[in-house]
């Protein structure tokens, strides 16, 4: 009977212990399939956000139909605004229609102020945000007007009153006189800057005329004054004829296409005195003229198109004599047939080109890409219009058909080679790597490279691993294998409570304390990590070879790591005090510019900071499970290897550090991730300066302190969101990239050890 009992009891224990075994196994399963399925989660969903800046434009066609206000006659201009419900086309026969886009319906007619008996014969537009048009008249006059739709908001909805005002004054100033002889208007060009209007022209005998109208308006009767004054062109070299001029916004460069395929540049900053600077051919065929020359956004970079079908960007570059030239960025795919219109976009750097045999193409320069090649009528489309917002497109062939499209382009600005890859940007001489997301002016050009973050990540990840891992692993070497339990009680806990510390701390103290104290005691750093190694060892010379061995045995083994306190304390002291007289012996006084002199930028906060910074942050980490690596080696390894004669120090090299190497590899590796995806410290410590370079007195700035500053700002949805999503996806998989590696590594020094 008691035994019965006892197999009974025995029984139930055991049934216990099998469901406790397997509810265990299938929790841990559970959990565990849990967190690869939610960094699974993780990376489809960021990849979700990112995949939409891949895509190329598309165009859907919304209708079709013949010019509005009659096809009878040359559309010579065409404007829609941001909403797309209203728009104006400006005619060959001296009309203004404004129209509905969507249908064709016409709102409204205006005729513009030309005399019946004078001819247009050629046209140009301003920077497109300006609105301002020119139309070049046969009898040497050119016509100067701005559109307004003058949108008001009503219980019904938007409603439009549109029509045409005049830049310089009312509609009797609109006519501006160009040629005083009177000759036909071939080619014009017009922009408008801070001063007033500055009209470029060339007439039908060739001649290049530049006439300024100044605008001053008095501070004491409020009336405006125009002041013109006319000045003579150089001629362009060879009898070359003019094809197309453009004015930049500043009113300082002139740019002028010609029938033989080239690009010349006119310095005419100063109008009496302006100069034929350079001259380039940059239409390469046989016989090619430059059909199409426009600025795009901001008015530094020029598309031309040519006879030959090639589309190339160029703009001034300035070379070793500090002269500006016209320079080829880059090249385009070929059209199949000529280039008849370039249309820049309003709010960014894209454009689209038409061609004679009816096609359309969009491009954008930044990220070199062509978006869209796609074939509209088969006539020759000789306009091309963007709205304000890029989600309309409108093409008109040489028989007036007009095709209205609706246009999706949401990020042109990416592609693999703008983020990984070097640019030439505007306003630079060569290609690099830049990031600079934002500025304070509309036509800035964003620059998304996300090299130079992910190096300041690998930057600061690498110097603080440089700073930590050392002391750490030593640190966890010393305290498991030779320092006293009770010393250890104290020291290990102490350790591990750092890592409790919030690393805004961290980052608020580096920002504000450490960096400015290393740059005002540069000599004072450099001299501690020289002085404090030779004090340490001069330290242990007098410990084992002077003292005598009644000191030595007054001291409990596994505490004499406590004599170096003082001696830590009084070189950090001697250094700080001895830091002014070298910096005055060795350095001329002041060490930054020593630095400056020796072609070392310094910045106050910089990599030095960080590594220090970030490197107590990190250190807990490692130490933490580096000396509870080294702590569990198992008693009887150590214990044989001392029997067998081996020294403490060889015990430690030869058996405990190969049996720990698995345990103190994960912990260095968990530590650099932890540093890789540190942000606060990073974001108040390094100045945040995207640089592409390991200068230790540099700063940088990181993929996760990126993403911490910029993400607010941003549009949901847009260009900057998405690429911010990228830089998270990059992060995630530089870091799963290294853990996987890591633990590959400790398993096979695990696999290889264990049977130690």
């Amino acid at each position: 009977m008691p035994g019965t009992i006892a197999n009974t009891t025995l029984d139930r224990f055991q049934r216990w212990r099998r469901a406790k075994d397997t509810s265990a196994r299938y929790l841990i399963g559970f959990f565990g399939l849990a967190v690869i399925g939610a960094l699974t989660l993780m990376f489809v969903y960021l990849l979700s956000e990112t995949l939409p800046m891949f895509q190329g434009a598309s165009l859907e066609e919304r209708a079709a139909y013949d010019a509005p206000g009659g096809a009878g006659t040359g559309t010579i201009h065409l404007a829609v605004n941001r909403h797309r419900e209203m728009a104006v086309r400006l005619t060959e026969d001296r009309r203004a229609v404004f129209f509905r886009p969507y249908s064709g319906e016409v709102v409204s007619e205006q005729p513009l102020p030309i005399p019946d008996d004078v001819r247009v014969t050629s046209f140009s537009m301003a920077e497109p945000r300006t609105r301002l048009v020119a139309a070049g008249l046969d009898n040497g006059q050119v016509l100067a007007i701005e559109y307004e739709y003058n949108e008001r908001f009503t219980p019904q909805g938007r409603e439009y009153d549109p029509g045409l005002v005049y830049p310089l004054g009312d509609e009797d100033s609109a006519l501006l006189d160009v040629d005083s002889e009177g000759r036909a208007i071939d080619v014009v060009g017009i922009q408008r800057g801070s001063s007033g209007v500055r009209v470029a022209a060339a007439t039908e005998d060739g001649d290049l005329r530049l006439v300024n109208f100044e605008e001053r308006t008095s501070m004491m009767t409020g009336e405006t004054e125009v002041t013109r004054s006319a000045h003579d062109l150089p001629s362009l070299p060879g009898d070359a004829t003019p094809t197309r001029i453009l004015v930049d916004i500043t009113g300082r460069n002139l740019m002028v296409g010609d029938d033989r395929g080239r690009l010349h540049f006119y310095d005419i900053s100063t109008p009496r005195d302006a100069r034929l600077v350079d001259s380039q051919r940059v239409v390469r065929g046989d016989d090619a003229e430059v059909t199409s020359l426009e600025y795009i956004l901001g008015t530094v970079s020029v598309v031309v198109g040519g006879s030959d079908g090639s589309v190339a960007q160029y703009m001034l570059v300035r070379d070793e004599d500090n002269v500006n030239r016209i320079t080829r960025v880059r090249d385009f795919p070929q059209h199949t047939d000529a280039v008849t219109n370039t249309q820049p976009e309003y709010i960014r750097k894209g454009f689209a080109t038409t061609d004679a045999s009816g096609a359309l193409a969009v491009h954008y320069p930044t990220s070199q890409r062509t978006l869209l090649q796609q074939t509209i009528s088969d006539r020759p489309l000789y306009r091309a219009y963007i709205d304000p917002r890029n989600r309309m497109l409108i093409a008109i062939d040489d028989a007036e058909s007009w095709f209205v499209n609706d246009l999706s382009n949401p990020h042109p600005e990416v592609s693999f080679h703008v983020l990984w890859q070097k640019v030439w940007y505007e306003g630079r001489s060569g290609g690099d790597y830049v990031w600079q997301s934002s500025s304070a002016t509309d036509e800035f050009e964003p620059k998304f490279s996300l090299v130079p973050l992910t190096l300041g990540t690998v930057k600061a990840a690498f110097y603080a691993m440089l700073f930590a891992t050392p002391l750490a692993i030593m640190g966890a070497i010393y305290s498991a294998y030779f320092m006293s339990s009770r010393m250890r009680s104290l020291t290990k806990p102490s350790i591990e409570l750092m890592e409790a510390l919030p690393t805004v701390i961290l980052g608020f103290l580096a920002g504000l304390w450490l960096a400015p104290f290393i740059e005002a005691n540069l000599p004072a750093v450099a001299s501690i990590l020289i002085l404090l190694p030779l004090a340490m060892l001069v330290m242990a010379y007098i410990w084992t070879r002077v003292l005598p061995e009644g000191v030595r045995r007054a001291i409990p083994a596994g505490w004499e790591a406590a004599i170096l306190i003082p001696v830590i304390l009084l070189v950090g002291w001697f250094a700080v005090f001895i830091s002014p007289h070298l910096e005055i012996w060795m350095f001329n006084g002041d060490a930054r510019q020593w630095l400056t002199d020796a072609g070392y930028t310094y910045d106050q906060r910089n990599a030095l900071v960080i590594g220090i910074a970030m490197g107590f942050a990190v250190i807990p980490t490692i130490y933490s499970i580096s000396e509870d690596a080294v702590f569990n080696v198992p008693r009887h390894l150590t214990q044989g290897s001392l029997a067998l004669g081996a020294t403490p120090w060889q015990t430690v090299v030869r058996v405990v550090l190969l049996t720990a190497s698995p345990g103190i590899f994960s912990a260095v590796m968990i530590g650099f991730g932890r540093a890789v995806g540190e942000t606060m410290i990073v974001l108040m410590a390094t100045g945040n300066s995207p640089v592409v370079n390991f200068n230790i007195f540099e700063g940088m700035r990181t993929l996760s302190a990126n993403i911490a500053v910029e993400m607010p700002e941003t549009a949901v949805g847009g260009t900057h969101y998405r690429i911010l999503f990228l830089a998270a996806l990059v992060l995630f998989a530089l870091t799963f990239t290294v853990n996987t590696i890591a633990e590959i590594v400790r398993q096979r020094l695990r696999n290889k050890y264990s049977t130690l």
